[in-house]
């Protein structure tokens, strides 16, 4: 067992020292870190090969190609990022430097997770990175292979004194709650996640909480089927369906179930063969454990399609449940792999109240033509996301926050996301000593009377009923006449020409600080 509280003691010292926080350093850090995917393709996939017998094309599409994108888009807007933001001003802050400065929180843990290990790992540090943090690594034990390439790899592209990866199993995992960080952002199980909340809790460190869920799709006869059959079993069966955003179980009709599972079945055959075990891209379970898990799921179960097994290989094959009890044990958690239940409803609202009385999922899909049925379930549920008429493909977006709400998680990441993550946002004030700004101040200073008090009302532009309105008209002259100077102070107002029309009274010009030159008697 690693000495943990070293590694994070060294990565707070570095953090303090400063070094992390520059543009430069962050955009090098950056341009390392998409080098080192770029170089190590290969061993990569080879290492999701060994873990999950992922295929190149998946490894590339959900893992690889992912974390280049991600690197290319946050180096496009750092910068800007990272600059202070200027909210909007009020009356009382008008002379005063408004700003919000991105800070980073310090010292992050980053925990991944096993399905797509080196995607759920890596792109979390890419936004630690980003935000300037020290980042403390720890992938998932269950996929060893890719945990150990993170471990090789990271050191050799990444400054070992701010980046550092943990590798270890629950007591390794235990032993480095125990020190304090500065965020944690973990991928995984409600289960497990609920322990790194309460593990977080102690030291009231952030958390950020990527979940799963049973992620709702809900089809009506509207749709052209062969395209929602396959963007539906896409969805199910990529990674062998051990994917936290996949539909996790299917509402409709007894009409449109009886049609999916006459079309799923050639779009399947057609994609894998009559056996996906001898389909170079269907990927495996990736632990006995979780294999026999599944399994349990196919008892007292209407199988429609599929249902081929082989546990020496940890082979589970693409399966269809129909007509399933919504007390079966496959509805009562997350699936996590190739089984796809079809619970029959009438229509639907029925759909809606059903997915309502369950915990909210990490997303939900609605597959429909009907523009007022996408607007019924989008305006009527909660979700972390929500795609119309495909799955999956909201992760690849970098402008969306990923993340989940309630039991399917909290808070987000991805692009800008990432960023503000690992980012405190320190609201400033920076004031100067400007005799005009330290009058409109000084109604707050005791001894207080009504007419401060109108002043008050008038810059904060509230009205209240405390017997003072008659000196509201006085208040707001007086805002006037400080907007007045303070156009003069800040803008510096020119004479006004002497060739106006008119000459202005000299108790006018007076008090508004302005000049007109005599007209000429030309």
């Amino acid at each position: 067992m690693a000495n943990f509280h070293h590694v994070v003691s060294k990565a707070r010292e570095t953090f303090e020292s400063g070094k992390t926080r520059s543009y430069e350093y962050r955009k090098k850090q950056l341009e390392n870190f998409k080098r080192m995917v770029q170089e190590n393709g290969d061993k990569i996939a080879q290492s999701l090969e060994q873990d999950l017998k992922k295929c190149k094309m998946e490894s590339f599409f959900t893992e690889i190609g992912l974390l280049v994108t991600e690197i290319d888009y946050i180096l496009e807007n750092l910068k800007q990022w990272m600059a202070p933001d200027k909210p909007e001003k009020n009356l009382i802050t008008m002379l005063d430097k408004v700003r919000i400065y991105n800070d980073p929180k310090g010292v992050v843990l980053v925990m991944g997770a096993w399905n797509y290990p080196i995607n759920l790992t890596l792109m979390p540090v890419i936004g630690a990175i980003s935000a300037g943090n020290c980042v403390i690594i720890k992938p998932s034990e269950v996929a060893p292979a890719s945990a150990n390439v993170i471990a090789e790899l990271i050191p050799k592209y990444l400054d070992p004194e701010a980046y550092q990866v943990c590798l270890g199993g629950v007591s390794e995992t235990t032993e480095l709650l125990k020190e304090k960080f500065d965020h944690i952002m973990y991928t995984g199980s409600t289960v497990v996640g609920r322990i790194i909340y309460a593990a977080a809790n102690k030291n009231l460190t952030p958390v950020t909480l990527e979940l799963g869920g049973k992620s709702p799709c809900y089809v009506d006869d509207s749709v052209n089927l062969n395209y929602a059959v396959k963007r539906i079993m896409w969805g199910k069966c990529i990674n062998a369906g051990q994917t936290c955003i996949a539909p996790d179980y299917m509402l409709c009709t007894k009409e449109v179930q009886d049609k999916f599972v006459k079309e799923a079945r050639k779009v399947i055959e057609e994609w894998y063969g009559p056996n996906a075990v001898n389909s170079p891209d269907y990927c495996r379970i990736v632990s006995d454990r979780h294999f026999k898990r599944l399994e349990k799921m196919l008892q007292n179960a209407e199988i429609a399609y599929g249902g081929q097994i082989d546990p020496k290989e940890r082979y589970f094959g693409p399966t269809i449940l129909t007509n399933v009890n919504p007390n079966h044990p496959v509805m009562k958690e997350e699936i996590f792999g190739p089984i796809m239940p079809i619970v029959t409803v009438a229509n639907a609202h029925e759909a809606i109240k059903f997915i309502n009385a369950r915990d909210r999922p990490l997303t939900s899909y609605v597959f429909t033509k009907d523009k007022q049925i996408q607007d019924l379930f989008l305006e009527n549920t909660i979700s972390g996301s929500a795609v119309v008429n495909d799955t999956l493909i909201q992760f690849g977006v970098h402008t969306l926050p990923f993340g989940g709400v309630g039991e399917s998680g909290m808070g987000a990441y991805h692009g800008k996301y990432s960023f503000d993550t690992f980012t405190h946002k320190k609201s400033t004030i920076i004031k100067n000593y400007n005799s005009l700004g330290e009058k409109i101040a000084s109604a707050r200073y005791p001894p207080y009377s009504d007419r401060k008090l109108g002043v008050m009302q008038a810059l904060m532009r509230i009205k209240l009923n405390f017997g003072l309105a008659k000196y509201i008209p006085h208040a707001a002259l007086f805002a006037a006449g400080l907007a007045a100077g303070i156009a003069y102070n800040q803008y510096k107002v020119r004479p006004l020409p002497a060739d106006l029309p008119f000459q202005i009274p000299q108790g006018i010009l007076n008090r508004l600080g302005l000049t007109q030159e005599p007209k000429s008697s030309s």
